[in-house]
């Protein structure tokens, strides 16, 4: 396979070659491209020579000399450098099948692509991924890799997955613990399926693993509008403290045996069954907070050293209002108290959206829309400033999840509207309007 490039940096290193938009390239140092991941790891040497065939039809020859690390110039017609792979599986629990009508487009794509997890640290579940992908993955040392594992019972994998492949692929982890990758283990538990004594076999499998240095365990997320798939139920206060019991049994075994916990319950399995989350010292580097794992005890620690540290005067009264999501409202609240303790002429309400729009067990911040803060915030008099969670936008902080702008709801509630990120001292200087 070969990659039409579709601009070349000027004064760059290719652009000196005589290299031109149009041309195709082949190969780096003998190397055939096919892909981003091949062209950002063949790039990097200070000596290189690539093959390329130019407008013309003829194969050209360049050896090029830069600095190790320094981009060749070339630039391509999508990141990846060709289309990004969608999920083969059909997940009893997949969230996307949970989707209301009439959201973005983008939100119902299902990527499933090996290089998004290196780039970008997406999970995947190794049923997309070639025999050419995890021999390259290997010879490329790429690490770590991300990968959705839910359990280690082949039958299991592939009745939860709808995939005949889903057990088959299991091999591949260990392939790449023997390589020395380390791998990130995610686990998505659906009650009295892949929880309990399935739980714990996966557990068993994943922590054996020399190089599996993070593993952790979301519950399901079940939204209203399920109508036509499989019957769920959510976990409950005994049963979500059932899968912390059981995460950390052998978190204890991993510190004893590599030094290190190693295996996590991501925050909501606190929060439902109602047990004090730890503190943020428990979750080592937390290499899963993208999986709300240690999210909260991190931000509550940030915030103490945020107000410990900061000696700033509030000159005036300033009178504001947070939204978050039922899950987080206790924390937030928390939170707001400590901050207004030290700075008492704030004054700012707290207040928890509850998810009309996805319905079912759906609590988090991140999946909170315009029309339910709209509906729900309508009569009530939110101060000069309305304070919300970014992750409730689109990468570009610009929309929320129904497609309503941050400029349409503040316009509809007439307050100016401010995104604030999920850090302790962000959010503290946000709330005193720093």
């Amino acid at each position: 396979m070969s990659v039409i490039i579709k601009e070349v940096i000027k004064g760059s290193p290719a652009d000196k070659k005589g290299i031109k938009p149009l041309d195709t390239l082949v190969s780096i140092d003998e190397n055939a491209i096919m892909d981003v991941l091949d062209y950002r790891f063949y790039q990097n040497n200070s000596k290189v020579k690539l093959e390329f065939i130019n407008k013309k039809g003829k194969l050209k020859k360049a050896k090029i000399k830069k600095k190790e690390y320094d981009e060749l110039g070339l630039i391509f017609d999508t990141y990846l450098m060709d289309e990004k792979r969608s999920c083969k599986n059909k997940c009893v629990f997949c969230f996307i099948d949970q989707l209301p009508k009439g959201l973005r487009d983008t939100l119902y794509f299902k990527d499933d692509d090996s290089r998004l997890s290196f780039l970008f640290g997406n999970y995947i579940t190794l049923t997309n991924i070639t025999e050419h992908e995890v021999e390259r993955i290997i010879k490329m040392h790429i690490s770590p890799i991300n990968i959705s594992v839910h359990t280690t019972n082949p039958e299991l994998r592939v009745k939860m997955m709808r995939n005949k492949n889903a057990g088959k692929v299991l091999d591949i982890i260990k392939r790449f613990d023997e390589a020395g990758i380390k791998i990130n283990c995610q686990m998505v538990l659906v009650p009295e399926m892949n929880d309990g004594k399935e739980l714990e076999r996966t557990l068993r499998d994943l922590t054996a693993l020399q190089n599996a240095e993070c593993i952790a365990a979301v519950p399901v997320g079940l939204t209203g509008h399920r109508q036509g798939l499989d019957k769920i139920s959510p976990f409950n206060k005994e049963t979500a403290g059932n899968v912390i019991d059981i995460i950390d049994s052998f978190g204890e075994e991993c510190i004893k045996k590599y030094g290190e916990r190693r295996v996590y319950a991501a925050d909501e399995f606190y929060i439902l069954s109602e047990r004090e989350l730890p503190d943020a010292s428990y979750y080592g580097d937390f290499l899963q907070l993208e999986n709300g794992v240690g999210l909260v005890p991190l931000l509550l620690s940030e915030v103490e050293n945020a107000i410990s540290e900061c000696d700033y005067k509030l000159q005036n009264k300033r009178i504001i209002t947070m939204v978050t999501g039922e899950a987080a409202y206790p924390f937030i609240s928390q939170i707001v108290d400590k901050i207004r303790l030290k700075w008492d002429n704030l004054e700012c309400k707290v207040i928890a959206v509850k998810n009309n729009f996805f319905g079912g067990e759906i609590t988090v911040a991140g999946l909170i829309t315009a029309t339910d803060i709209k509906e729900q915030l309508k009569d009530i008099s939110l101060g000069e400033e309305l304070l919300i969670p970014s992750v409730m936008l689109r990468d570009a902080g610009d929309m929320f999840l129904d497609s309503v702008t941050v400029d349409e709801l503040s316009a509809e509630l007439g307050v100016k509207i401010t995104a604030v990120d999920n850090d302790g001292y962000v959010i503290l200087d946000k709330i005193l309007g720093r």
